[in-house]
């Protein structure tokens, strides 16, 4: 392909996810399965006129970590934190928490059963399963109101941080023994000290830097961050939490003399905005990309399979049936649209891609999870169905 031709896709790619942007406000269909059924569609026509164009994996995972910051970030960014919402916070906390450790822990039990590998293979193959992508709710009930927004997009996002927690945990050759807990609560305090330190950073930067060409050199600067942590097998993902959490909600953190005079939260607030837009726009343009790659990854053929279909539909149905018993029974709250807003997605290929070779299992591939991804949309578009017809919940 010449470098005009190439052009020319990339362009057509983002027109096309505007589009679908568009069309997801009218339909309630996620943009995301359309994007990820235009790469499955763009697949099936490269090999029709035998034209070959493999997908290395490390190319999904460098879009998919950026992607996830982003989103991440975006969604921090539109959070204001008050006294009022600590209730909220607690609830969307503890529902994130416990639902993935018990899905994560059903799915293990259900593969070991099946399988017959050790339970520890079994939950690092699970967790990826488990884990709410932020990517994909958070863009989707950006038009719901008040605080089932807030409790999707926290949701999402502490399942996001924990489920990397839980991976990382499942990994460790210490696994189940006394030892690993220990290590499991240093690496907990470690991230929570390396999140402060370095959204103080990023935070004095962001508020002296007077050049023109600033934003993305404070996201390079966080996604630079991000990657020593993850480096460390750290939870990285509570940097960019944290640091959107403290840049929106300046004036609420940074209190005191010392604090204002070297962060200067005045100023801070005076940058959130063009931020925010880079944010959005970054978010946006990775998400497109990831997922249309991710679709031309899969083959049709490997679809093709009633065992493959019973497969994610069990894994939804435990998945479904957990949180319905959670959400009815344990946190008493509504079910419609929670119940249903649950979508697997970026990171859950992710984690996926982070599984070491020992711990692989053959019956959890990439159809798998596309399976898993596709009828997780589907709940969630029925979700938005449902909260389209009462009008306290959603506004369209």
């Amino acid at each position: 392909m010449g470098s005009y031709s190439i052009l020319i896709g990339l362009s057509v790619a983002v027109i096309l996810s505007y589009l679908f942007d568009l069309a997801a406000r009218a339909t309630r269909v996620p943009s995301v399965l359309m994007l990820l059924l235009t790469g499955i569609a763009l697949r099936q026509t490269a090999d029709y006129f035998d034209f070959a164009l493999a997908i290395p994996h490390v190319v999904l995972e460098i879009f998919g970590i950026i992607g996830l910051i982003m989103i991440v970030l975006e969604g921090a960014l539109d959070l204001k934190l008050s006294r009022d919402k600590a209730p909220l916070i607690r609830r969307s906390f503890l529902a994130a928490s416990l639902m993935l450790v018990v899905q994560a822990v059903a799915i293990a039990l259900v593969l070991q059963a099946y399988v017959g590998a050790s339970f520890q293979t079994c939950l690092v193959n699970a967790v990826p399963l488990s884990v709410i992508s932020s990517a994909i709710a958070i863009p989707s009930v950006a038009n719901l109101m008040g605080e089932k927004q807030e409790f999707i997009v926290y949701e999402s996002t502490f399942s996001d941080i924990l489920g990397i927690m839980l991976f990382n945990f499942a990994l460790q050759d210490n696994f189940a023994q006394g030892v690993s807990v220990i290590t499991f609560s240093r690496d907990v305090v470690a991230v929570a000290i390396v999140a402060v330190l370095s959204t103080a950073a990023l935070a004095f930067l962001l508020g002296r830097i007077r050049l023109h060409v600033k934003f993305f050199l404070i996201l390079a600067f966080l996604i630079l961050l991000y990657s020593l942590a993850k480096k460390l097998h750290l939870s990285s993902l509570v940097l960019v939490l944290v640091f959107g959490l403290a840049v929106n909600n300046a004036d609420l953190l940074l209190r005191g003399p010392r604090l204002q005079r070297w962060l200067h939260p005045e100023q801070l607030a005076a940058e959130l905005h063009p931020l925010k837009s880079i944010t959005a726009e970054s978010a946006f343009l990775i998400r497109t990309f990831f997922f249309l790659l991710f679709g031309f990854s899969i083959t049709l053929s490997g679809l093709m399979s009633g065992t493959l279909l019973l497969q994610g539909l069990l894994i939804v149905g435990i998945l479904t049936a957990i949180r319905y018993v959670y959400l009815r029974y344990i946190a008493r709250t509504d079910l419609v649209p929670e119940l249903f807003i649950a979508p697997k997605g970026l990171i859950t290929v992710l984690l996926f891609y982070s599984i070491p070779d020992q711990y692989r299992i053959g019956e959890i591939g990439e159809n798998i999870l596309f399976v898993v991804i596709l009828l997780t949309g589907i709940l969630m578009m029925i979700g938005l169905q449902l909260a389209n017809r009462d009008p306290e919940i959603g506004e369209y």
